[in-house]
């Protein structure tokens, strides 16, 4: 019991105070290490072939890293004393979820929009979006919000949540490192089609589970909320895979089936307008108060995810 109190005060602290910018985060040291290993690693190679064998080895040796620092950090923490252990261990699950900190990215481009300030919501969802925010319109802005709240639900907390309760805060933050990789490297562009071939696909085999519990669960959540369950699920089943990546649509599917709305269709990649496919049904127009609905699918869904795992934890122990 002691191991679910732990985390159950992880989950609700990330609930609380998010991710406070000017504390120490290891993610960010995560990101480091890539950035410092990818400079050394095209130093040395060059010829495609080679860039492939080096992005495996990138992967293995950042996710193996995360994985065993952490688990040494805990352990050393706790020989020293089980205060200090439980602290370092509290600390480390806390910052493996992302739902506080999903939230306030979310809000900090709706308090804009709400002011009818598009200048400044421009600026805010450039943070969390990786394409031309420059020339969007509030409802290409709220979609594209709609979209990283729905899409990062599987990534920032219930994949993270799972390999929590199956392997411990090593595991998360194994994970971490493997998300993390993927968005600094997993790209099919010129410059990381070889290098973050083995990044992206691994992201992808990480998230298969996560991303199809979050259909169920964000579909629960929508009928507890009084939203659409029955279009949620339906809608996130039939437009499962309309997306490059073979599970973003599961969870973006949901909710635009939860809310009523189309999220996706084309997108403008930074000067090249990307085709892509239409999810959910157009009911209606997509309206900013839509970000604030999707953040608050997303807390119940993270926190019926909370209270799965914890079942399934205390069935399986």
């Amino acid at each position: 019991m002691m191991t679910l109190t732990l985390y159950f005060t992880a989950f609700f602290m990330d609930l609380l105070i998010g991710d406070p910018h000017s504390w120490p985060h290891p993610v960010r040291l995560i990101g480091i290490s890539i950035s410092n290993m990818e400079k050394r690693i095209r130093q040395i190679f060059s010829s495609k072939i080679w860039l492939y064998i080096a992005g495996g080895i990138l992967w293995l040796w950042i996710v193996g890293t995360a994985g065993l620092i952490t688990w040494a950090v805990i352990h050393l923490s706790y020989d020293i004393h089980w205060l200090l252990g439980t602290a370092v261990e509290l600390w480390l699950a806390f910052t493996v979820l992302a739902t506080g900190c999903l939230k306030d990215a979310a809000y900090e481009v709706l308090i804009p929009l709400r002011a009818h300030n598009l200048e400044e919501a421009r600026l805010k969802v450039s943070y969390i979006v990786g394409r031309d925010t420059s020339q969007l319109d509030e409802k290409q802005i709220t979609r594209a919000t709609v979209e990283t709240v729905a899409e990062n639900t599987v990534d920032g907390v219930i994949a993270p949540m799972l390999y929590l309760f199956i392997g411990g805060v090593p595991l998360a933050m194994a994970y971490k490192a493997i998300n993390t990789l993927d968005s600094m490297v997993g790209y099919k562009n010129d410059r990381y089609r070889e290098l973050g071939f083995v990044s992206a696909r691994m992201d992808d085999v990480a998230n298969f589970i996560p991303a199809r519990i979050s259909w169920l669960l964000f579909s629960l959540s929508a009928f507890l909320m009084g939203c659409n369950g029955k279009s949620a699920f339906t809608v996130g089943w039939r437009d499962r895979y309309q997306h490059k990546s073979p599970n973003s649509a599961w969870s973006e599917a949901t909710v635009a089936g939860a809310l009523g709305v189309q999220l996706g269709g084309p997108s403008n990649y930074f000067g090249q307008l990307v085709e892509k496919p239409w999810i959910g049904d157009f009911l209606r127009e997509i309206e900013p108060e839509d970000i604030g609905q999707s953040t608050r699918l997303m807390y119940l869904t993270s926190t019926l995810a909370l209270l799965l795992f914890s079942l399934a934890y205390i069935i399986v122990i």
